[in-house]
């Protein structure tokens, strides 16, 4: 048995029937819903963990890949984890380099919102810290839904580190989208940089709020004390 279908198989064992049921469902894979399509076992992100630390070190980049393709969703997660763990635990630039562009050549695999939750900023984010991150405001220019949340959910490594330019840059490329997802990723991303420094969101909403969506600004201003909230939601700033 290679270490793909060991893989496999040890997920198996976590099997929960009632999330394989639920799961479907909270991740929209109905007709014409953005999930559209996509297959859960039922295992939880817990036990998917569980599984990494296990194979993390046995496995090899070329079995993550190949995880990756796999049409189950928590297989394609747990790949994901993997690479992510591979990539923070890894000293060597070369093996890092490898990681990153193997994450940019199989993104079409970073295909919901979790997969890019849990991976965008912990790979692409790092490794682009003192680089050109033109592929970013590439990604956001796409007509593709997942690569303009790995666009922004990627800004989340910088805003940690107190930089805050590309985070802005960008959610101001996609203050306009049409989804839902997005808007909840660019209110996120704005609130964590209230959460640093309150004086740099707020004169970014003062110029914009009245063009958000309203999700968006929702996201955005949850940690503001409720007045200066209620002036937002009311039009009154």
């Amino acid at each position: 048995m290679n270490k793909v279908a060991e893989i496999r198989k040890e997920l198996e064992k976590y099997i929960d029937d009632e999330k394989a049921e639920f799961l479907p469902r909270f991740f929209k894979t109905g007709e014409g819903e953005y999930g559209e399509g996509d297959k859960f076992i039922g295992v939880t992100v817990p036990n998917q963990k569980k599984v990494v630390q296990k194979f993390y070190k046995e496995a090899t980049l070329d079995d993550a890949v190949e995880l990756l393709h796999s049409e189950i969703h928590e297989h394609r997660l747990t790949a994901l984890l993997l690479l992510v763990k591979k990539f923070e635990r890894s000293k060597d630039e070369d093996h890092k380099e490898k990681i990153y562009s193997l994450y940019i050549e199989n993104t079409d695999c970073v295909n919901n919102w979790d997969l890019v939750d849990s991976s965008a900023h912990k790979i692409m984010g790092p490794y682009l810290e003192e680089r050109d991150k033109g592929i970013l405001y590439e990604f956001a220019e796409m007509d593709n839904l997942w690569k303009q949340r790995i666009a922004i959910i990627t800004t989340y490594h910088f805003i940690k580190n107190r930089e805050y330019d590309d985070a802005l840059k960008i959610s101001e490329m996609l203050l306009n989208h049409e989804h839902d997802l997005i808007h909840k990723a660019v209110g996120w991303m704005l609130r964590e940089i209230g959460n640093r420094d309150y004086q740099v969101e707020y004169d970014f909403l003062e110029r914009f709020y009245n063009e958000m969506p309203r999700t968006m600004l929702r996201y955005s201003i949850e940690k503001f004390n409720e007045n200066i909230r209620k002036k937002f939601l009311k039009g009154e700033i």
